[in-house]
This record gives structure tokens, C-alpha cells and sequence, in this order.
């Protein structure tokens, strides 16, 4: 059963609101403004069981996978030198 984002849980879990975080200006902001996923949940309707608990919204798991690849891409380099050791 796909599942849609139910924003009337908040008050279950942390709340932490993204829209107040992230500023105006942002690049995110922009790009979500001019990308159109609506298609998503048609293309995927068919993978999905009509009995059952409900899934995470399609939608939410792209962006889920989309932030667990940019971490992924932070996590494999190196940590940057913050101290360097003097011999004399």
C-alpha cells in the first residue's frame, strides 16, 4: 500500500520544521520550485500492494536517497587537517 507523508503526525515525533531552516534564498528552494515529480506516485502505483501497512511516501524516499548519496560522498573523503604537528 503506498503511503502518502501525513503531516498531521508532527506532534508524535521531533518536530523540526525544514521551511524554517533552510533560508529563502537557498539553491534547494529554487530547484524544488522549477522540478515537477508528480508523475512519481502514478509510475510507481503498480509496485506497490493495495492491503497492508502503508509505505514512506515514494517522494520522501527520493530525496532520502538523494541526501544518503551526498553524505555518502562526505563520509568516503578525508577528514580535512585541523592541527598541524610542529618538530623541531
Amino acid at each position: 500500500m503506498m503511503g502518502r507523508l501525513n503531516r498531521d503526525q508532527g506532534q508524535l515525533f521531533y518536530c523540526f520544521n525544514l521551511e524554517e531552516v533552510v533560508p529563502a534564498d537557498h539553491l534547494v528552494r529554487a530547484i524544488a520550485g522549477v522540478l515537477d515529480l508528480s508523475w512519481v506516485r502514478a509510475e510507481l502505483a503498480a509496485h506497490y500492494s493495495p492491503m497492508g501497512r502503508p509505505s514512506i511516501d515514494p517522494l520522501l524516499m527520493i530525496r532520502i536517497a538523494q541526501n544518503l548519496r551526498r553524505l555518502a560522498k562526505l563520509v568516503a573523503r578525508p577528514p580535512p587537517v585541523t592541527s598541524m604537528i610542529y618538530v623541531t
